[in-house]
């Protein structure tokens, strides 16, 4: 029997995604395998988003009093698929108050995260026996690939307004088809820390209004928010639902309450979005079909006594400051992050992943190449890292660029 005669035994696109990580965890575990070598004094590990500020100290004193105060059969019990109604009811009243919405429960469903969010979002506007594309603005971040992909759509790249990294309203107007279900932005941006400010937004409903009438048939926003409450110098991110109505937000606390292994968020639509409750169905519907049905309860519950908790950012942004101002001051060109906890830099030579491979080989520096990111020519360095680490980790992005730029000839 020859190998073109065998049949397969799994899905090849399973397949694919389980052998191969992304760059993030790729250079997340070598990590973690080199520390275990060399020791983790010797890692400077600038890979993978894991918040270095612990969670609000509202988090902890709510786990513990749910613990010693609640009926453990109800509170590690099932909730209802869409989750617990009294945390659905204080997650709206939360947004209804900052917003000035008027969500009720029924537009809510929590999820293990926005991974979740996202994943049966897209599925909910799949329309089955179409071809279904969703379009996003690059840099994004590399898993909306496989989180579209997954539901049997297509993932459709624009290029950034440069040199701010802004939406090209252009871009987006020649991308979309009729086969286009939604866009999906990330505001603030992993991996620029870009904010969409609101007249940009206004321009992109403007549009997306013009195009659906011109199509037949809706586009949403998929509005992916992890960082929402990450933004610095007074800054905000405006809610694009209140500019845009045809907008599913797909939220996550990982990083505001800075529990990302609590996997926790959830999926909002807005009640006068077109065919809302249709979308609220199929999104129920699609997390039913995928398995996602009732989330944590323990940690559901958390949330509905923290709805209204912000984050400490005065860490982050001394890190984001710290980060910008040594890495410029050494010769990088950098990003100027307005949200979030990653900065963009400009790679030496123009080829991300020769710089990240030599930073890796030579200093021990673990920073992400761009090109998953769909935006060559950048490095993606996450700095929720302890402060000690960014002040010692100068010298050596330092010697890495000198060295570099001597290697390569580069001046």
């Amino acid at each position: 029997m020859t190998d073109q005669n065998v049949k397969p035994l799994v899905s090849d696109f399973s397949l694919a995604y389980g052998r191969q990580r992304s760059a993030i965890r790729e250079l997340f575990e070598y990590g973690k395998q080199k520390a275990r070598e060399v020791g983790s004094a010797s890692i400077f590990d600038f890979s993978i988003g894991n918040p270095s500020v612990p969670p609000p100290p509202q988090i902890n004193e709510a786990f513990f009093s749910l613990l010693k105060e609640c009926d453990p059969l109800t509170l590690h019990g099932y909730t209802s698929a869409p989750g617990d109604l009294e945390v659905r009811k204080a997650i709206v009243d939360q947004i209804n108050r900052e917003y000035g919405c008027e969500y009720d429960e029924k537009s809510i469903y929590v999820t293990c995260g926005a991974a979740a969010a996202l994943s049966i979002t897209f599925r909910a506007l799949s329309i089955t026996g179409e071809r279904n594309e969703f379009i996003t603005l690059a840099p994004h971040f590399p898993e909306y690939v496989c989180y579209v992909e997954g539901q049997g759509a297509k993932l459709v790249v624009v290029l950034p307004k440069l040199p701010d990294f802004g939406i090209s309203l252009e871009g987006i107007e020649t991308a979309i088809t009729p086969a286009t279900r939604g866009i999906i932005l990330n505001s603030p941006n992993n991996p620029t820390g870009r904010i969409y400010k609101t007249e940009e937004l206004e321009a992109l409903a403007d549009l997306l209004h013009r195009k659906a009438r011109d199509i037949g048939r809706p586009i949403y926003i998929v509005s992916d928010e992890p960082y929402r409450e990450l933004v610095y110098e007074g800054l905000t991110t405006p809610f694009i639902p209140n500019i845009y109505k045809n907008t599913i937000v797909c939220y996550s606390y990982s990083k505001a309450f800075s529990m990302p292994g609590e996997r926790i968020g959830y999926a909002l639509v807005h009640p006068e979005a077109d065919a809302a409750r249709d979308i609220c169905d199929a999104i129920a519907g699609s997390a039913r079909s995928l398995g996602y049905v009732c989330a944590p309860s323990l940690v559901q519950q958390v949330v509905r006594l923290c709805a209204a908790v912000k984050p400490d950012l005065a860490s982050y942004d001394l890190n984001r400051r710290t980060m910008y101002e040594g890495l410029t001051a050494v010769g990088y060109n950098c990003v100027k992050p307005e949200g979030a906890f990653y900065m963009f830099i400009e790679a030496p030579g123009g080829d991300a992943q020769a710089f990240s491979d030599y930073a890796k080989l030579n200093y021990n520096l673990l920073i992400v190449p761009s090109d998953s990111f769909e935006c060559p020519g950048y490095l993606r360095v996450s700095y929720c890292v302890s402060l000690e680490r960014i002040k010692s980790s100068m010298p050596l992005f330092d010697m890495c660029l000198k060295s570099f730029k001597r290697e390569m000839k580069i001046k």
